[in-house]
Order: structure tokens, then C-alpha cells, then sequence
């Protein structure tokens, strides 16, 4: 993969803050020719730079407006506890991020649920379907303070 330049950063600044731009919008805010961006962007892509072009909708407004916070703490002597996890977890439309983390816990998990009830039920499904968890420790969100999954890209971008 090659080292992101100026050019890069900029296209990779743009289509994450809307992804919907045309080559040609994004050309002329760059300083790039329309067939120059979709080169880059090609590129992009296939070096798995960018990951999903998604798009984010208002959960309230689909009838899941609920987040929960949670973290797992997974049996320490079952080594591929995590990988079985996260096979299972990819599947769960519900569970939207997980994080293998240090600290009191080993896992935390972002939960989207209709209802309090409603995750009573993901819960115990987590519970019964991965019996390599002991124990789950859940925060309830109140309010969304920020939203976004926005990676900054510096001038000396290390992540080569």
C-alpha cells in the first residue's frame, strides 16, 4: 500500500463527511482532474482504505432509538473465545461495534434495541449463545452528545 499524500487525505477527508459527491465535486475542491479522483479513489478502495460507504440514518425515526453501552468479560483460560464472538457477532444486526479492550472488562459491544425489554432479550441471547462469556455490565445511552466514525488524517499519517 502506498503512503497517503496530500491528494489522498483530502479525497479521504471529503467522502467521509459525505460520501455521496461526485468525482467531479470532489476534483474541484481538491485541486485534481474528475479522472485523477476516480483513480485515487479506486485505489482506495481496493487497498481497503475505505472500508463501506454507508449511510446513517436517524434511529429514532425507525423505531430502535435505543443504545446500549456493554461490556463482557470473557472466560480467560478459553483462548478462542474472542474469535467465536466475533464470528457470531457479525451476524447480529443489533450488536453495531465491538471492541476488544483492556481493563475491567474484555469486550465492549455497542447495542441498538427497540426498548429496554428489548435488550433484555438481546442480552440473553448474547448470554446463551456464548456461553464464553461471564458476565455482562450494561450502560444505558441517554443521550447521543457525538455521533460519527470520522478518522483524522494527518500530514504525517503513520497508519502505513
Amino acid at each position: 500500500m502506498e503512503r497517503l499524500d496530500r491528494f489522498d487525505r483530502d479525497i479521504l477527508d471529503i467522502v467521509q463527511r459525505d460520501c455521496q459527491l461526485t468525482a467531479e465535486t470532489i476534483a474541484e475542491k481538491v485541486g485534481l482532474s474528475t479522472s485523477a479522483v476516480q483513480r485515487r479513489l479506486k485505489r482506495l478502495r481496493e487497498d481497503g482504505l475505505i472500508k463501506a460507504e454507508v449511510a446513517i440514518i436517524d434511529r429514532k425515526a425507525t423505531g430502535t432509538p435505543m443504545v446500549f453501552i456493554v461490556g463482557m468479560e470473557i472466560e480467560r483460560d478459553n483462548y478462542d473465545a474472542l474469535a467465536k464472538f466475533r464470528i457470531w457477532a457479525e451476524k447480529q444486526d443489533h450488536i453495531q461495534q465491538v471492541y476488544y479492550v483492556t481493563g475491567a472488562v474484555d469486550l465492549i459491544a455497542i447495542v441498538t434495541a427497540c426498548d429496554v425489554e428489548h435488550y433484555d432479550d438481546i442480552a440473553a441471547l448474547i448470554m446463551a449463545e456464548n456461553p464464553q462469556i461471564r458476565r455482562m455490565h450494561t450502560n444505558v445511552v441517554l443521550r447521543d452528545v457525538k455521533l460519527g466514525m470520522f478518522v483524522p488524517l494527518t500530514e504525517d499519517d503513520r497508519s502505513q
